[in-house]
């Protein structure tokens, strides 16, 4: 009889990936109607009697309450040149960029008929992290700056934990994120099991859209803390079930497991050898438990609530 199991698992498991590479080449052929456009380049580049020009290009990035003298002086402002030098050294012709922004695009189009690929536009934003990206049906603005490489010295003044994901593989993924922001339905989140559920919706969303990124960097892991959350897996979720986190609607929880930081807090003394995020991760795996036990679509997971994913998921950690 465990013979008989154990082959059965394999079969399936075969079978699982000739269907996804059949998915993946299929995908492949899709094509993508979509260019660059570097306004860092521009701008840098552009002199004082030019902005006119640049301003017809772009009119969305010139509010009309700004004067064109504010736009002079950036020009010359030392920290406009540095950030200037340090992106076009760092990414050159964006080709690499580019071209995971063509696949993403490519699995989009595959999972939504309805995708149109939009203008994508590199800017300069002084390092504003928490707005690396602006995504709309029409338009992504994706301020490269944020993503010189997690040991670059502008960023030295910058908690480690946020300049860890502050790399130029981490752009795609951060796009593939705030697709599935676009996408996700759910009612209001009230416990710590809808916070989870609703960002393992959107890891399993990379999962589908991204699939040429590592598990790490969907979630923002390096890889010792992946295998951390993996290896401790069932403790996390003990932990989460008996102290009965779950359906609690203390708003202190999404700050000790969901959101980013350095570690989380389960109150233990080893709190700072974990990686932050934790119940991300969880929810990820309840969700992907989901996606394996039921015969529903990606579009269809989406839109479902965060109790019926955890109810019909089936969920168990493993031992």
């Amino acid at each position: 009889m465990k013979k008989i199991i154990i082959f059965s698992l394999v079969f399936v498991s075969l079978f699982s990936c000739k269907d996804d590479n059949a998915i993946e080449t299929e995908i492949a052929k899709i094509e993508t109607n979509f260019v660059v456009e570097r306004f860092d380049r521009a701008f840098a580049n552009t002199k004082p009697e030019e902005l006119t020009d640049l301003k017809t290009a772009f009119p969305f990035l010139f509010p009309n309450r700004v004067p064109d003298s504010i736009w002079f002086e950036r020009m010359q402002d030392s920290n406009q040149i540095l950030l200037n030098k340090a992106t076009h050294e760092k990414f050159g012709d964006f080709e690499n960029v580019t071209n995971d922004i063509e696949n993403l695009y490519q699995h989009l189009r595959y999972y939504d008929k309805t995708f149109k690929e939009p203008r994508v536009i590199t800017l300069i934003n002084f390092v504003n992290y928490r707005e690396k990206l602006i995504v709309t049906d029409t338009i992504a603005l994706i301020a490269i700056d944020n993503y010189l490489g997690s040991d670059h010295e502008i960023y030295s003044g910058i908690q480690r934990y946020l300049v860890d994901n502050m790399r130029p593989s981490q752009i795609v993924v951060d796009l593939a994120k705030s697709y599935a922001e676009k996408q996700i339905f759910q009612t209001q989140k009230k416990t710590l099991l809808d916070e989870m559920i609703y960002f393992g919706k959107q890891l399993y969303f990379k999962d589908k859209v991204i699939p040429f990124k590592t598990d790490s960097e969907k979630i923002g892991y390096s890889p010792e803390q992946l295998e951390f959350a993996k290896a401790n897996e069932n403790m996390i979720w003990t932990k989460f079930v008996e102290d009965e986190m779950l359906y609690d609607t203390d708003s202190s929880l999404p700050a000790r497991f969901i959101a980013d930081a350095p570690f989380s807090k389960f109150q233990l003394e080893l709190d700072n050898q974990t990686p932050g995020r934790l119940g991300q991760y969880i929810g990820w795996q309840i969700v992907r438990t989901y996606m394996n036990n039921n015969d529903v679509s990606l579009k269809e997971m989406l839109q479902t609530e965060a109790v019926e994913i955890f109810n019909k998921s089936n969920y168990k950690p493993p031992k």
